[in-house]
């Protein structure tokens, strides 16, 4: 059904008595994040790394966890030999994350256009969601006002 528009109940108030909230987010754009962004296991719980120091790439692995990796860790050895690297959680892991940007966004009005020209970019979704629980508790409030 192309080109059909959407069903609305037909507003109570005028436009200006109201916001909209939204979150958008880019479908094709990728950008590098941080564990804690994009909800690492490894980073919430900690992680285990275990390498065969008797191959090369096992030795240039421990090398590297040990000299150049920047990370807290307990070493410990297994009864086959293997060596394994006990990362503690709360520090970046190894691999590199990538998460679509989001913006959280409020403007004044509705479906119907912005006629304050209200708008606010909140930094996070925590600081939106913040202001969407005001807004309501405001509007709950104005309810019970009458």
């Amino acid at each position: 059904m192309v080109g059909r528009q959407p069903f609305r109940l037909t507003p109570a108030l005028p436009t200006k008595a109201y916001k909209t909230y939204r979150i958008a987010q880019a479908p094709d754009r990728l950008v590098r994040a941080a564990c804690e962004q994009v909800g690492c296991a490894a980073w919430r719980y900690g992680w285990e790394t275990t390498v065969d120091e008797a191959t090369p790439l096992g030795a240039e692995q421990a090398a590297y966890i040990r000299r150049q990796s920047g990370r807290t860790f307990r070493e410990l050895r297994t009864g086959t030999g293997l060596t394994v690297f006990r990362f503690e959680p709360g520090q970046r892991c190894f691999a590199d994350h990538k998460t679509r940007p989001q913006r959280f966004v409020v403007r004044g009005g509705d479906w119907r256009g912005n006629p304050t020209g209200q708008r606010r970019l909140h930094q996070n979704g925590a600081d939106w969601v913040e202001d969407f629980g005001e807004n309501q508790q405001a509007v709950r409030e104005a309810q019970q006002r009458g």
